[in-house]
């Protein structure tokens, strides 16, 4: 495979694509725009379903009806449209078909601007849609992990029958990298439950309704044995220099590539500093965080909202080392040198030797 230059939101696409998303819905806005531009014209040229619906209503609701048939199926939005698409992710939580999203987070609360931001990931991790459900979230920090993350996306959500969500800040769509794009892979066949007619067997049935509170309680327990095993497998992270490390920061996406920077900066002046950027913020990759809980002085969590990560990792670390936070708000992208500023002062206050 060769190396070329991609823009974020086309990348995604592409990986779609070639992960065999077979439909897709979406409704246009700012910074994901150009990923439905772009499943315009090449879902039309392989001869597949693109749709441009009327709304982000009307779009997450296409995506549950093509995903009962069994058909790898997308949509993508950015966080107002995100948000009037929670209804239908918990209608498709409850019936059981996997679907993927694209969120591509940008600054709120309200309409706020198109700017970067993560300020969903209450959103994407808690409350994607009513119910005890919650969907697996990915997110990307380069161009090249969204192309592999959205590979990732498909098998997840068809392993576990499951929602997956891709949780990108705007950075990630509109920054342009070099990557390596996977090979196309075939369309996948329905599967045995998929409802494509039932001509010559019993009828596959696909519902959200439970009208009795024992039928309702078991699919809310069907659900939750599926998570528990999603918390057991599916917990993804990447480190750096944690080997040693006296002081521990975490991020996520474009706040964790940019805390990469600063970390790297300071190992540079001799500061005992690792990072630990989460790939699943669900599950959170809590198993993980608690080992370096163990070995590490405190802990140090950047993200470009006002701290919601933050309690996840307070859980994860169970009160055994302080946390602090960092973060910036409405779009305002944190730089490297700012970043290594707060380390280097929280490193001489709680890490460095006495």
């Amino acid at each position: 495979m060769t190396r070329e230059l991609l823009k974020g939101n086309v990348a995604i696409g592409e990986a779609a694509i070639r992960a065999g998303v077979q439909a897709y819905f979406g409704y246009p806005i700012t910074p994901q725009t150009e990923l439905l531009e772009y499943m315009a014209w090449r879902m039309a040229d392989l001869g597949r379903v693109f749709l441009q619906a009327e709304s982000e209503i009307a779009a997450i609701n296409m995506v549950y009806g093509a995903a009962c048939t069994g058909a790898r199926v997308m949509t993508s939005s950015s966080s107002p449209g995100f948000s009037l698409m929670q209804e239908g992710l918990s209608y498709i939580a409850a019936s059981d078909v996997p679907a993927v999203v694209v969120d591509m987070m940008r600054g709120g609360p309200g309409l706020g601007n198109i700017l970067p931001s993560q300020g969903d990931y209450f959103q994407v991790t808690r409350s994607a849609g009513h119910g005890d459900y919650r969907p697996i979230v990915l997110a990307p920090a380069s161009v090249q992990e969204a192309i592999d993350l959205t590979m990732l996306a498909f098998d997840l959500a068809d392993r576990y029958r499951h929602v997956v969500i891709l949780a990108a800040d705007g950075q990630i769509g509109q920054m342009m990298e070099p990557a390596e794009l996977p090979p196309m892979q075939p369309l996948t066949a329905a599967p045995p439950w998929a409802l494509r007619g039932a001509q010559g067997r019993a009828p596959n049935r696909i519902s959200s309704l439970y009208m009795h509170a024992e039928s309702a309680e078991a699919a809310n327990r069907r659900i939750q044995s599926r998570l528990s095993q999603i918390r057991q497998y599916e917990q993804r992270s990447l480190e750096y220099a944690t080997e040693d490390a006296e002081l521990l920061v975490t991020g996520y996406g474009t706040a964790g590539r940019i805390a990469l920077s600063a970390v790297q900066a300071a190992r540079e002046q001799g500061l005992k500093v690792g990072l630990l950027r989460p790939l699943t913020l669900f599950p959170f990759p809590e198993e993980r965080l608690s080992v370096l809980a163990d070995r590490v002085q405190a802990c140090l969590v950047v993200e470009m909202n006002a701290g919601q990560m933050l309690d996840d990792v307070r859980l994860a670390v169970g009160g055994q080392i302080p946390v602090e936070f960092y973060g910036r708000m409405g779009g305002v992208v944190p730089m490297p040198d700012e970043l290594l500023t707060v380390i280097s002062r929280m490193y001489r206050r709680v890490a460095a030797p006495a």
